[in-house]
């Protein structure tokens, strides 16, 4: 699971990222002309991982992982008339992801100034959205010129029926987004997903909006579009706690300011939650893992994540819930509640679902 992180310059998007990764990436504010992406990939905080170690006393102990990707860059923000502007190198930065985080400025500091001059969190939003949407129909309208010389042949083309599918799906897109709205708002299904998959369209990605708060600012109030989530975090001061490397120290800081959760759980949460992901379990002596999969996921789907060959040989999955295994203390008596049981390969996986894979080729 990759995740872009990106805003307008001096948004706090690289203090964000430091926050979220514990890193140290330079965040001197804003000069141009340089584009840059930083990634880090970070273990996805979870306790239930932690909890079945001490059951199993496993050799290895193994989180799932999420990649950030902070992507500067954005030096047509200079312009105050235009706003963002996107580029062919920074569009396909920001495509390389599954998901974004848009980083939008609250905070006031005379030293660190705004590109277009004035703190405008909606203006904001609503400048880099239409960007995203501008890229979209960029690319629409370019296909749809190559698929209307291509349809002119007729179905005697081998890719016919396929083109003319295609050539629909975006033809319905289009007025939606010539109006500004973006792809993530129009409900397709599952094929029309499948064949969007390869334009990598900027505004069909799920979003969640970050309002970088200083230390007097509270969140604003913004109606944007229906399709965005938004939270809020003070990004300096997060950065400065995962910096530390005293338990101790961070505790204190955080009792200070009256924080009880680092955002990187809390936003790592809610990626899970854009993205419809998961977790489900591995447990034994040689290592305790956790595995993320999509939601409704089936029992042959997440043997297949943990190796081609369960799925191909896959017999039947034993299953027990975490939360069955906490209720009753132990494997014996889960097992003796009859908790554990049986599931083919259909059988709809659960968050939380510790599984064993019986397989056979």
């Amino acid at each position: 699971m990759r995740i872009g992180i990106i805003g307008l310059p001096n948004s706090g998007k690289t203090t964000l990222f430091n926050a979220l990764t514990g890193g140290e990436a330079p965040t001197a504010a804003y000069s141009g002309g340089t584009f840059q992406v930083n990634t880090a990939v970070v273990s996805v905080p979870d306790d239930r991982v932690e909890v079945l170690a001490d059951i199993y006393k496993p050799k290895k102990t193994t989180h799932a992982k999420v990649e950030y990707a902070d992507i500067a860059g954005l030096s047509g923000a200079d312009d105050k008339e235009r706003g963002v502007n996107l580029g062919g190198e920074l569009m396909n930065a920001i495509a390389n992801n599954d998901a974004l985080l848009h980083v939008v400025r609250v905070f006031d500091d005379t030293s660190v100034p705004h590109p277009l001059e004035t703190v405008d969190p909606t203006r904001d939003i609503d400048m880099l959205e239409a960007e995203l949407t501008l890229s979209d129909l960029s690319k629409i309208e370019n296909r749809l010129e190559k698929l209307v010389g291509t349809l002119k042949k007729g179905k005697a083309i081998p890719t016919f029926e396929d083109d003319q599918k295609e050539h629909d799906i975006l033809m319905r897109l289009k007025p939606h987004v010539e109006e500004g709205r973006p792809i993530r708002e129009i409900e397709l299904s599952e094929d029309e997903q499948r064949r969007l998959r390869g334009f990598q369209f900027l505004s069909a990605k799920p979003m969640l909006v970050i309002f970088n708060l200083g230390d007097e600012e509270e969140a604003p109030d913004v109606t944007g579009a229906s399709s965005l989530q938004t939270t809020s975090v003070r990004a300096r001061l997060e950065m400065d706690i995962a910096q530390l490397d005293d338990e101790d120290d961070r505790a204190m800081f955080m009792e200070e300011y009256n924080i009880t959760e680092l955002s990187m759980g809390r936003i790592i949460k809610q990626s899970y939650n854009l993205l419809e992901k998961m977790v489900f379990f591995t447990v034994g002596e040689d290592e305790v893992r956790a595995w993320e999969i999509n939601r409704q996921a089936s029992a042959v789907e997440c043997a297949g994540a943990i190796h081609s060959d369960l799925a191909r040989g896959f017999i039947r999955a034993e299953v027990v819930s975490y939360s069955d295994l906490m209720e009753l203390g132990s494997n014996a008596a889960a097992k003796s509640a009859g908790k554990y049981r049986l599931e083919g390969k259909a059988y709809i996986v659960q968050d939380g679902d510790i599984l064993m894979i019986r397989f056979n080729i």
